[in-house]
């Protein structure tokens, strides 16, 4: 609740003194603020963790320029104005430049060769002061304004923070080093084919055979998994806690919310007109929209928007490769939270998401660092393939996701609506700049290091992917990404064993072997409809007809599962009237089998490429719904 709520209560902070010497009485007496709204900020703090100077910019009662000049009068601090920040010399300093734009802090020669800090709050000095070499801890601050501050810093420290962002991740734990191997990918890869060619000429019936097994075997195994992930989900719903509910009292955190935009000219407006639905108090949120050098449009289109004070630009420089990990990466520095989380750009977030976050990372423990929300569909009616992807997706984030984490198992994390433990976050190096499914790939290496992830019964509604051959662009890149995961963590296999332990390392291999093998031997496994319809089967050289009558029926007792699974995802009052489509995901599925081979191509040659999808293509806006938290299978 801010200053402009506490007003419509009536007569509030009557008792609450103001401080003399302090910000609020100063700008009482410059005439920016009324005594009363100095009362009611100091009433503001005792729930928020937010500075005066965040509680009157979120309410429009004051600006920079305002906060700058009183602090400089009550500390008796110099003030930096344009040119006089942005020519002075730089001071030599070894520290790395992302401290110092996490902090918003400038080094710079000052009048008289003295060392100098340029800084918006004296407390970034003091917070930072771990970080900082003894020259510039002892420096003499001198204030500017941050963003000012951080624009020099990005000019400055451009090309260092550009090649940060990229190798973040330490490399053991990254896949940037396969830009270099691609002439030994083609080779191994075209020599493999050759090996498969020839020992299929040769043995034809026995290589189609070994396919069909492995193809049943991991149809099992993935069959095994959802139905272990389903079982839990359901015996676990009857025993949840609503998150929502906090006994404690603690004062609320500063969220920052990363919404990475590329090429989103067509949703802008309706992105920030979301956002500002948000009942977080703003003076805790900040909103970092981060942008790409090269994408003029998009930058230009936002130019026109008249932008809170709680919501930023950030644009990265150019670099490769272009994706949204790398863009993250840089953008991370730039935010404000002890909390950080992650929006798309065509996302409607539940109104009291924030909230419901920040509270429920005050209940768990520690090793929680990482919140995962649903995520769901504004525009399932607009045709077949919406209503299977959303669908899909309600049986994704709200039956197999919560279930395998009742079962103790590493999740793959979601591309948005995903919350951090900042500290952690950049502690493992943030995301993978190279890998296209960088959700995918932290959540298992939050979980190499030991940490968890919890899911959250909160929706934020994205727009489905309506069209096909988008549909099918997006997907191989979910797949390359699967793949590319898969591989990075298995480099040491005894390795990663140990950091797992042995029940989340055998659900690694369950999930991922099992979901690609799917993805990638489908045509093997509608093989069997000719054996159901009784037709002519090619292993019938090999096998008696009962026992290919076997796989068959296992092959229709998944899908009567999957049918199971996808029925009772959408059985809630939000969903229901997709449970008659539900049978239509047998169709829906080969459309995977597409994309998987489109990933596999790209897998090799352009492991990097980040195959954009573009938003803005449903036909309508998502509407003001009302909260479903309580029921979790809506």
């Amino acid at each position: 609740m801010g200053i402009s709520e506490l007003r419509h209560l009536g007569p509030q902070g009557k008792d609450v003194s103001v401080p003399s010497g302090s910000l609020e009485s100063e700008l009482v007496r410059a005439g920016t603020i009324t005594r009363a709204d100095a009362a009611l900020a100091q009433l503001v703090r005792r729930h928020c963790d937010a500075t005066v100077d965040d509680i009157l910019k979120s309410e429009g009662l004051a600006h920079d320029a305002d906060l700058l000049d009183a602090h400089a009068k009550r500390l008796k601090l110099a003030r930096l104005h344009g040119a006089a920040l942005n020519d002075a010399p730089l001071m030599d300093s070894e520290t790395d430049p992302r401290i110092l734009v996490k902090h918003g802090l400038l080094p710079i020669t000052g009048p008289r060769g003295r060392p100098t800090v340029a800084l918006a709050d004296p407390d970034h000095l003091r917070r930072a002061g771990p970080d900082l070499p003894i020259g510039i801890a002892g420096a003499q601050p001198a204030l500017a304004a941050r963003d000012a501050i951080r624009s020099r810093l990005a000019r400055e420290y451009r090309d260092r923070l550009r090649d940060a962002a990229q190798t973040r991740v330490p490399a053991p734990e990254s896949c940037r080093n396969w830009g270099d191997r691609m002439r030994r990918r083609v080779q191994v890869t075209l020599l493999a084919l050759a090996v498969l060619a020839i020992v299929t000429l040769a043995f034809p019936v026995a290589v189609f055979s070994v396919f069909v097994f492995w193809a049943a075997l991991t149809l099992i195994v993935s069959a095994g998994l959802k139905t272990a992930a389903f079982v839990a989900r359901i015996a676990g719903d009857g025993h949840a806690s609503d998150p929502g509910v906090s006994a404690r009292v603690e004062p609320l955190p500063k969220v920052s919310i990363l919404v990475p935009l590329f090429r989103e000219t067509e949703i802008a407006h309706a992105l920030i007109a979301r956002l500002t639905r948000l009942t977080y108090p703003k003076c805790l949120l900040d909103v970092v929209l981060v942008m790409e050098e090269a994408d003029e449009l998009t930058r230009k289109t936002l130019a026109e928007i008249d932008l809170p004070a709680w919501i930023r630009p950030v644009v990265v420089p150019d670099g490769h490769p272009r994706t949204k990990p790398r863009a993250m990466n840089y953008a991370l520095d730039f935010c404000d939270g002890d909390i950080i989380g992650i929006y798309d750009a065509e996302d409607a977030p539940d109104p009291d998401q924030i909230t419901v976050v920040a509270r429920r990372f005050q209940q768990v423990p520690p090793d929680v660092v990482c919140l995962q929300g649903i995520l769901d569909y504004y525009n399932p009616k607009q045709n077949w393939l919406a209503r299977c992807f959303t669908i899909e997706y309600a049986t994704w984030f709200r039956m197999m996701l919560p279930g395998m984490a009742r079962l103790g198992l590493a999740i793959p994390l979601g591309g948005t609506t995903l919350f951090f433990r900042r500290g952690v976050l950049e502690e493992l190096g943030g995301w993978d700049a190279h890998n296209v499914t960088e959700d995918a790939d932290l959540g298992f290496r939050l979980a190499r290091h030991g940490y968890r992830t919890e899911m959250i019964h909160t929706v934020t509604e994205e727009e489905a992917n309506c069209r096909l051959w988008p549909w099918i662009k997006q997907r191989s890149r979910w797949l390359k990404g699967y793949m590319t995961t898969y591989l990075v963590h298995m480099r040491k296999p005894r390795l990663l064993y140990r950091q797992l332990g042995a029940w989340k390392f055998w659900g690694f291999q369950a999930h991922f072997v099992s979901a690609l093998s799917q993805f990638v031997l489908a045509p093997f496994l509608w093989s069997f409809w000719l054996v159901l319809f009784g037709i002519w089967h090619p292993m019938e050289m090999v096998l008696p007809r009962p026992v290919l009558l076997g796989f068959g029926s296992l092959f229709l007792v998944v899908e009567a599962l999957n049918i199971a699974f996808h029925m009772t995802a959408v059985s809630g009052r939000r969903h229901r009237y997709l449970m008659a489509w539900a049978p239509t995901m047998h169709f829906y599925a080969p459309l995977g089998c597409i994309a998987a081979y489109k990933a596999l191509y790209e897998l090799i040659g352009k492991p990097f490429f980040w195959d954009k999808t573009k938003h803005g293509l449903s036909i309508g806006l998502p509407r003001h719904k009302a909260s479903d938290k309580a029921v979790d299978l809506s």
